[in-house]
């Protein structure tokens, strides 16, 4: 038996807090809970390259999704080039208009995937998760973001293979090949933040799939096919003004060594409003929705 600890006669009598040193004092310290010691926060880009990882692997297991993200583009360039392109250039020069159009193509099919990847991560529930941990929250979000870079600009890399292979003949020197590559991975980075938002603020990775599906119509009501002064006027102002047209005229004019005017600067600014808006509203998302989960 633990004998009963006898209070200060002072302490008692006055009914105050027991003196430290005294037998009650020692009996309340060691029936006292210790605190939890909280891990530190993990610091630097360590999280971050850990969900890169994690993301990537997901991408290798989905082979499917990559693959597409590649097929579609090659067919349809293949199918404007060899079917449609003699119709709409009957001197056999189409095929260097229209690869800018499907680079950008193919950047918003490998993009998609990152909304169902962020949707499925809500829904089984792994953000509870990682949560518990001593994690930035933006470092879920940046995994995703950065693996999809890195799987867009591998297909980016494919379709231009096979752009040259069926005739895509650049004038660019290497500063232009290196300011179009700039610009497009600009574009994916900013595209692939605003379909990791869509994912979060999607009930699920088949509405995220829906929603991710209306963007990839922009580069069709773009000059990436045709010319905007070829469209009804009604519709031109709408594919002259809108966020793709500049950036594929960029490219277009980068990789074929012709003036690109203003629309260098209305690219870059274009991307970096879709880079910070997507941003602000996916960290704002995730700490709405993983909190109340």
């Amino acid at each position: 038996m633990i004998p009963t600890p006898t209070p200060h006669p002072a302490d008692a009598s006055r009914g105050a807090p027991p003196r430290p040193g005294s037998t009650l004092a020692t009996a309340v310290d060691a029936a006292s809970p210790v605190a939890p010691t909280l891990r530190p926060r993990i610091s630097g880009l360590t999280a971050e390259s850990v969900f890169v990882g994690r993301s990537l692997r997901h991408s290798l297991r989905d082979g499917e999704s990559l693959l597409m993200a590649i097929f579609l583009p090659v067919m349809l360039m293949l199918m404007f080039t060899w079917v449609f392109g003699g119709a709409i250039d009957p001197s056999g020069d189409y095929v260097n208009y229209v690869v800018p159009g499907v680079i950008l193509t193919c950047a918003g099919f490998g993009a998609a995937s990152t909304a169902v990847y962020v949707a499925g991560d809500m829904k089984a529930g792994i953000i509870d998760r990682f949560r518990t941990m001593p994690l930035r929250a933006s470092a879920v979000l940046t995994g995703h973001v950065v693996a999809s870079l890195i799987r867009n600009l591998f297909a980016t890399g494919i379709v231009i293979g096979v752009a040259l292979l069926v005739g895509f003949r650049p004038t660019a020197d290497a500063w232009g090949w290196i300011g179009a590559v700039a610009v497009i991975a600009l574009w994916i980075l900013a595209i692939t933040y605003l379909f990791a938002a869509i994912g979060l603020a999607s009930g699920s990775p088949e509405g995220a799939n829906g929603y991710g599906f209306i963007i990839l119509f922009l580069p069709y009501l773009s000059s990436a096919y045709v010319p905007v002064s070829t469209m009804p006027e009604w519709l031109q102002g709408v594919a002259e003004y809108q966020p793709v047209t500049p950036i594929i005229e960029t490219i277009r004019g980068l990789l074929m060594d012709t003036p690109v005017d203003d629309y260098v600067g209305w690219a870059v600014a274009w991307c970096l409003a879709i880079l910070v808006g997507s941003f602000i509203w996916g960290a704002w998302l995730f700490r709405r929705k993983a909190g109340r989960r």
